[in-house]
Parts: structure tokens; C-alpha cells; sequence
């Protein structure tokens, strides 16, 4: 079990209290998102396996997939050399990206544009429907 407050304890979290957070499939090593976390995300994230962010547009804790259920269960939790931001390995419920793609980076630089180089997995009507 890891002691999350000593771990806490060792971040440079930013001027806002929070530190990013890559998240990459555990499987296949696709990097799937980029979140924020402040201490109290972290220490449930490490605490609970279950991957927890700030938001910063809503200024609230959320749990990934707590609206959609595509959850992202902690593998591994990883820190920069620099102390300021974090790895989290995951096991994907389902597609990431609220918009129904595997990751939210499904669009690739070509010549002019950002071009949409993944398929949806599910649109993001099934996925929010309640």
C-alpha cells in the first residue's frame, strides 16, 4: 500500500494547486488523455485505483467515467524528474475522450489541417444517454 500523503507531500503542484496528469492505456501505451489534478485527486487516485481529476472548467473533483462509466482503473502512478506532473497507467472501460473516440488525441497534423485519424468508438450520444 502506498503512503499517498508522503508521496503528496514531494509535488510541485502549480500556482492553482494542481499538477498535470497524462493517462496512458496500460495495455497498448497510447497516451488516451490530459487532466489536472489537485492533492485531494491524487490521494484518491493512488488511494482508490481509479483514476480522479479537477476540473478546472467547472471548478469541481470528478472521477473519470463517473457520467459515462468509461473508468480508467490505476495501474502504475509515475512522477516527472522535475516533481510537477504525473504518468498514470490505466486499463480503459471503453473509449476516453468524451466525443466516443479511444483517446482524445484522434487528430493528427496534415499539411493544413487537424485531421481526424481515429474512428468514434461510440457516438457521444450512446455514451451519455442516462
Amino acid at each position: 500500500m502506498v503512503d499517498a500523503n508522503a508521496l503528496i507531500a514531494a509535488l510541485r503542484f502549480d500556482e492553482n494547486g494542481l499538477v498535470p496528469a497524462i493517462v496512458q492505456d496500460a495495455d497498448t501505451q497510447q497516451v488516451l488523455m490530459l487532466g489536472f489534478m489537485n492533492a485531494d485527486a491524487v490521494k484518491r487516485t493512488l488511494e482508490e485505483n481509479r483514476v480522479c481529476f479537477w476540473s478546472r472548467s467547472r471548478q469541481k473533483f470528478w472521477i473519470k467515467g463517473e457520467t459515462s462509466g468509461m473508468t480508467l482503473r490505476v495501474t502504475a502512478v509515475a512522477v516527472n524528474c522535475e516533481m510537477n506532473s504525473l504518468l498514470v497507467t490505466a486499463l480503459p472501460a471503453g473509449p476516453t475522450c468524451h466525443t466516443g473516440h479511444t483517446s482524445c488525441y484522434y487528430r493528427e497534423a496534415i499539411r493544413t489541417e487537424w485531421t481526424e485519424t481515429q474512428p468514434v468508438i461510440i457516438s457521444a450520444e450512446d455514451l451519455y444517454k442516462k
